[in-house]
């Protein structure tokens, strides 16, 4: 599009801290164990655990930390119904494994045991449901060129392989889509701007779409037109899709299937030779060449630059997936309890996670070009300019100290700790 047919979008972007004002510090689980890629995994782990002879052996194994140990009290995590005696006396079956999502891209699982993870965040969990979409802000990386959000359907743990904590966002602050988590009255401010009804859900497409990173927190620059609203809302839908794996902003008729996306027929990633029974560290590898991946004598093609080049927190994604799967633990721990062997299952989430990078890595490059769109000054007298600024002429900001803590959203008992109950 000529940039003189632009609009300009204002150098007085507001910061998705005010947009979206309740923000959560990200899980810290403490020990690896209680999180693996495969369910199975983990239950061989938990009766290891609670058959273990007496307490010092039990300890080792816990790895006790000093925010959890074998008699320290806890309660449920919300919205499971998980024991909270001592974990001394736990003789108990593995409370059922949960999906999360680990980082960016991974989809671990994980022991949803309160008495096993240090910092659980349990306000994330009270609003984890079919309906919500996480929103994981990292830190600032000036040296890294990467998009300064990722999105997930699943509960995330909002690690950076930077090392560097971030915030997580819900889309919504009490369960089943209710009450969003934005700044009062923004969704009216832009449906009267833009002449068309504006949902939680298309600010989180825009948001998607247009947030850029910045040493005083992730900006959000707000468009002064319609036509540039609308072309942000379809490449951040998009963004949504493909970062939740399908499970949100699907839209067949926009191009975005319900399920796991898809590459077409001719580029769709296969098994071109038999991978290895057992993955081992050191063993994955990318033929630019042939455009394959390789592990060990395994082969998958085809594979494009741009998968095999995508990275979170400046960390290669299929490498940190891979290497996840074949780290072997430390002897002596219940991260050596490692799965047997290399499943189907195992080898068709790396040919979903494959094509999902492919067709990100194309989208990075219209975001790329979308955020050059927004930097040009548009033509003169589009309209006044709809930052930071019009925001509080309008009273949408400042916002209100209560939006930035979490909701009351306690509908039933929750267990404390020794079976008793909790309020929220």
């Amino acid at each position: 599009m000529p940039v003189s047919s632009m609009h300009a979008v204002s150098d007085d972007a507001p910061l998705l801290h005010d947009l979206m004002p309740w923000a959560v510090r990200p899980l810290r689980i403490g020990r690896g164990w209680p999180m693996a890629p495969e369910p199975a995994c983990l239950r061989a782990r938990w009766a290891l655990l609670t058959a273990a002879p007496d307490d010092a052996a039990r300890g080792a194994l816990l790895h006790a930390s000093r925010a959890r140990g074998l008699r320290t009290p806890v309660a449920q995590l919300p919205g499971h119904r998980t024991p909270t005696t001592a974990l001394a006396r736990e003789d108990g079956p593995c409370p059922e494994p949960v999906r999360v999502q680990h980082g960016a891209f991974d989809r671990q699982w994980l022991i949803p045991d309160h008495r096993l993870i240090d910092v659980a965040r349990p306000e994330l969990w009270r609003v984890a449901d079919d309906r919500q979409v996480f929103v994981v802000e990292q830190a600032h990386l000036p040296e890294v060129r990467e998009p300064a959000l990722s999105f997930s359907a699943l509960l995330p743990d909002g690690r950076s392989p930077a090392g560097r904590p971030g915030w997580i966002r819900p889309l919504f602050r009490r369960p089943g889509g209710r009450d969003p988590n934005l700044a009062p009255g923004l969704t009216g401010w832009l449906a009267a701007r833009f002449g068309t009804p504006v949902a939680p859900e298309d600010v989180l497409a825009w948001i998607a779409a247009a947030a850029r990173p910045g040493p005083a927190g992730c900006t959000v620059p707000l468009p002064e037109g319609p036509e540039v609203w609308r072309d942000g809302l379809a490449l951040g839908a998009r963004s949504l899709w493909l970062h939740t794996g399908g499970e949100r902003a699907a839209d067949p008729e926009g191009g975005r299937e319900e399920g796991r996306p898809r590459l077409p027929g001719g580029s769709r990633p296969y098994v071109r030779s038999p991978l290895p029974a057992v993955p081992r560290p050191g063993e994955l590898a990318y033929d630019a060449e042939e455009g394959a991946l390789r592990i060990g004598e395994g082969l998958v093609a085809p594979v494009s630059p741009g998968a095999w080049e995508l990275t979170a927190g400046g960390v290669g994604v299929l490498e940190q997936w891979y290497e996840r799967r074949a780290d072997p633990g430390s002897p002596g721990t219940l991260e050596a309890l490692r799965p047997a062997a290399w499943t189907r299952a195992v080898t068709s989430e790396l040919l979903e996670l494959i094509s999902v990078l492919t067709l990100l890595s194309e989208l990075r490059e219209e975001l790329a070009a979308f955020a050059e769109r927004l930097a040009h000054v548009g033509r003169p007298g589009a309209g006044p300019r709809d930052g930071a600024g019009g925001l509080r002429g309008s009273g949408v900001l400042p916002v209100p100290a209560a939006r930035r803590r979490p909701a009351s959203v306690l509908e039933h008992h929750e267990e404390g700790p020794e079976g008793q109950f909790t309020l929220v």
